[in-house]
């Protein structure tokens, strides 16, 4: 089961929260006498929040594995109101400071780490030739159409942006029904849009391969004057005022937006207030989570391409799940400014496609740094469709390969990377506690929607199990600072060994849904490409959920053939070598053109 969804059960606890179930106002504490010279102390301040005693210490120590003696609790309770609890004005009141959906912490997540050095030090893109292909009579053979080959007919004016836009709201009136993907279709702000791409380039002023090319994004980027819903009821009449910067820029590139998609509700597995969306391969299962709508959506073909996100894993599963391509980016890549923000210190963006070249071409138009987003930084794009990738040394953990989830497809991978010329390369990594990060993502998720946890709106989402957010985010108020600051310490280290392991190789090939790998490297913030690679058969459903024995999955015989994607990682801002080798990869698979029945 992906990491990212686990119910938190190693997690060490804290108590802090105890002070926060009460807010009761200050009483002014002794003063004391002012003698001149004499610094401020600890422990003299007026008292706050609610009274505790020490059995409230006593039950608190099971939450935090630790223990006190009789005395040391006695003395933590009668000092706790002077001690500890005025710091605590978040929780212990009166919250005289209003904390903004804006306001980033102050510490930032960097991933490089001092001697790295960057990978390229300028822009190139080298985009695969044209080769000729006539536009075909069938609407739905249009639909499935690469980016790469649209954005050539758009061009030459074979195709115009207002009929492949009226194709594609077409197929979501007829299909979406099926996979519940949309959540806001923009019918009349995409054919606007789409007619205004026809005239500029009627008139020459052509933009660049994604003008005029119909596209969805996660519902979780903001758009003015459209709602922006999060995929949760707390947020569903939402409607921001201003776009995204991935919007903004996607609209500067001339892309035709045309519909807002689905996301679990505050970006965890497939559920939203509309419902499950589900995988078009096989639809008595989800789709995967969080960016489900992109990955359904773009798998059949009812939008060009799409723009998902990531904090642990939400491109690379539904991806996987759904058959398509799923580029996660370098951390601080893409600007993540009009964004709902889960972590700060993970949040990534990134293009969901039909084809490894089309999330090249749109990770291109989006990337870029932003002044609201304190964590992007400038990078640069070395990408060449033609470059040969032989001699490249690509990594992999031989018992990650052995043993599930990898499959026999991630194992025959291997072989065609051996056969494109590239040499494999055993690689390890220490026996820790990689679980351990976990910390970090609940706190960030919990301290950015604290507002629902004290207002009581996550009582309104869907989802009440264990492994949902709203349990999550109420345990996560008892997560203590030293230990956030213990798991950040080892983030530090965790990153320092991935280094050391691309010193020796330029790729990682990894199983796709190995837990260790999605925490690792969204942590320390690698680039991603995950790509269907085969197919493979499954006799049961699969989830996102921790198994419910109330609910069983539905189980199929004979077995049901699915496709199956392998994931390939980068150094950081590596991101066009990583586009290479998945595109040398996907052309010697020779499985990304197959469709899902019905679609």
């Amino acid at each position: 089961m992906n990491t990212r969804r686990q119910f938190l059960l190693r997690a060490p606890l804290g108590f802090l929260v105890v002070a926060a179930a009460c807010r009761k106002e200050a009483t002014p504490a002794n003063p004391q006498s002012a003698t001149a010279g004499a610094p401020p102390t600890f422990g003299t301040g007026r008292g706050s929040g609610p009274v505790v005693t020490p059995a409230t210490f006593a039950e608190a120590e099971k939450l935090m594995q630790v223990t006190m003696t009789p005395a040391e609790r006695q003395q933590a309770a009668d000092s706790w109101r002077e001690s500890m609890a005025p710091y605590l004005e978040r929780r212990t009141g009166p919250r005289k400071v209003a904390i903004e959906a804006t306001d980033a912490p102050a510490t930032l997540w960097n991933p490089m780490l001092p001697g790295l050095v960057l990978p390229s030090s300028t822009d190139r893109f080298v985009r695969s030739k044209d080769d000729g292909a006539p536009l075909p009579s069938s609407d739905d053979d249009i639909a499935f159409a690469p980016v790469t080959q649209l954005s050539r007919w758009i061009e030459s004016r074979q195709l115009t942006s207002e009929r492949l836009t009226n194709i594609y709201l077409s197929r979501i009136e007829r299909l979406d029904p099926k996979i519940r993907s949309v959540i806001t279709l923009t019918r009349d702000h995409a054919l606007a849009r789409a007619k205004s791409a026809d005239a500029e380039i009627a008139a020459g002023k052509y933009r660049g391969p994604l003008h005029g090319i119909p596209y969805g994004v996660k519902d979780l980027l903001d758009t003015k004057d459209i709602p922006t819903t999060y995929g949760a009821e707390p947020f569903r009449n939402r409607v921001p005022s201003a776009d995204s910067a991935v919007v903004r820029r996607l609209d500067d590139a001339g892309a035709v937006m045309l519909a807002k998609l689905s996301l679990g509700a505050l970006a965890l597995n497939d559920i939203w207030f509309g419902g499950q969306t589900m995988n078009p391969w096989l639809l008595e299962e989800g789709a995967s989570g969080s960016s489900a709508g992109p990955g359904a959506a773009t798998a059949a073909a009812l939008v060009a391409f799409s723009v998902g996100s990531e904090t642990g894993g939400s491109i690379v599963s539904p991806a996987m799940r759904c058959g398509v391509t799923g580029l996660r980016p370098t951390f601080g890549r893409v600007a993540r400014t009009g964004a709902m923000t889960l972590c700060w210190s993970l949040d990534k963006l990134g293009p969901m496609t039909r084809s490894v070249e089309d999330a090249m071409l749109v990770l291109r138009a989006i990337s870029g740094p932003d002044a609201g987003d304190a964590s992007s930084v400038p990078s640069h794009l070395d990408f060449d469709a033609a470059a040969s990738v032989a001699g490249l040394k690509v990594g992999y953990l031989a018992q990650w390969m052995k043993e599930s989830p990898a499959t026999d497809v991630d194992r025959a991978a291997m072989e065609t990377i051996r056969k494109l010329g590239m040499e494999l390369k055993e690689v390890t990594l220490p026996d820790w506690p990689y679980g351990s990060l976990m910390p970090i993502l609940f706190a960030e998720g919990a301290a950015s929607f604290e507002e629902l946890a004290l207002n009581g709106g996550l009582g309104s989402l869907k989802m009440q199990v264990k492994d949902a957010w709203p349990n999550l985010f109420r345990q996560a108020r008892f997560l203590s600072a030293v230990d956030f600051v213990q798991a950040d310490r080892l983030r530090r280290k965790v990153a320092s060994e991935i280094a050391r392991v691309f010193r020796d190789v330029d790729l990682l090939i990894v199983p796709s849904l190995r837990d260790e790998q999605l925490t690792i490297t969204n942590f320390t913030g690698h680039p991603s490409l995950t790509l269907r690679a085969g197919f493979v058969e499954v006799s049961e459903a699969r989830s996102d959920w921790a198994p419910d024995p109330a609910s069983p999955l539905p189980k199929f015989d004979p077995p049901r053939r699915v496709p199956h994607g392998i994931t390939i990682l980068g150094r950081l801002f590596d991101d066009g070598l990583v586009g290479q080798v998945g595109l040398a990869l996907e052309r010697e698979f020779g499985v990304a053109g197959e469709r899902p029945e019905g679609f």
